[in-house]
């Protein structure tokens, strides 16, 4: 059975009525019954009980994502959550290594203290610490310079504004941040790809596997770069997805008329 994606979001959020200045079409839109008169949704379809939402010419009537472009919508809010978590964890990240920048002395003899501490038991495991591939590599982050670790620190920041920033632009569906999202996310994929010939993870994998589709699929059904037709065979895609679309065209058939049935009244949100 296919997925209702627009009377879906209407039970959510309520629907979205428009009463357009153009006579014609505004018939279309509307219907009187027993109880009062109801309009259609523009989302949905369906014919809603009470005033329109709206009203003005139908060129000004607003956007309202449906069908398609309403389950793209939803898969550009995953990616953008998934986007702002991951920005917030670098922000962390930067701010742990900026700390760490301006104690090193003091973290380095709290390390040394506790691995000292510890070195009874690994003794008692024949467990050898001060030849350990992890206490070597934690050891060898002392040595780095301050300023080295500043600009890690800075480029990870850097780094998490950009996945920010392309969090909000994919929540609200904006076009630049389609763009911003493949760029930013096919500069990285080499880097991914590296780590993944260093050390294997579930973890790196499900990251690399989510951002290649992630590029894949933004680049593809946005029809970014020119890909399928470009900007403008999208634009004809959404308006031809669009109701007041459908019923400029339907205009110009007879108008037949059809029983109303009326749905229990929904608030608009």
């Amino acid at each position: 059975m296919k997925f209702d994606w627009d009377r879906r979001h209407c039970s959510r959020r309520g629907h979205i009525t428009y009463a357009p200045d153009e006579t014609r079409l505004r018939e279309r839109l509307h219907a009187t019954t027993s109880v009062g008169e109801v309009w259609r949704c523009l989302r949905c379809g369906d014919f809603a009980l009470g005033e329109p939402h709206g009203s003005g010419p139908a060129d000004q009537a607003p956007e309202v994502p449906r069908g398609r472009a309403l389950r793209d919508l939803f898969i550009l809010r995953f990616l953008a959550v998934e986007r702002l978590l991951r920005g917030v964890f670098i922000v962390l990240a930067a701010w742990a290594v900026w700390r760490f920048s301006n104690s090193q002395d003091s973290v380095r003899r709290l390390f040394e203290d506790q691995l000292s501490v510890f070195g009874p038991v690994a003794e008692h495991f024949h467990y050898d610490l001060d030849h350990s591939p992890v206490v070597d590599t934690i050891r060898k982050t002392f040595d780095y310079k301050h300023s080295t670790l500043v600009i890690v620190a800075v480029a990870l920041l850097v780094y998490a504004l950009i996945e920010i920033v392309e969090a909000f632009g994919l929540w609200w569906g904006k076009r630049w941040a389609e763009y911003l999202t493949v760029v930013a996310t096919a500069a990285f994929l080499p880097l991914e790809i590296f780590e993944l010939t260093e050390k294997i993870s579930w973890i790196k994998v499900a990251t690399l596997t989510l951002n290649i589709l992630a590029v894949l699929w933004i680049a593809l059904s946005k029809r970014l770069f020119g890909l399928r037709g470009g900007v403008e065979a999208f634009e004809a895609e959404r308006r031809g997805a669009s109701l007041l679309e459908v019923e400029v065209a339907a205009g110009e058939k007879p108008v037949h008329t059809e029983p109303v049935t009326v749905p229990a009244r929904t608030d608009s949100v």
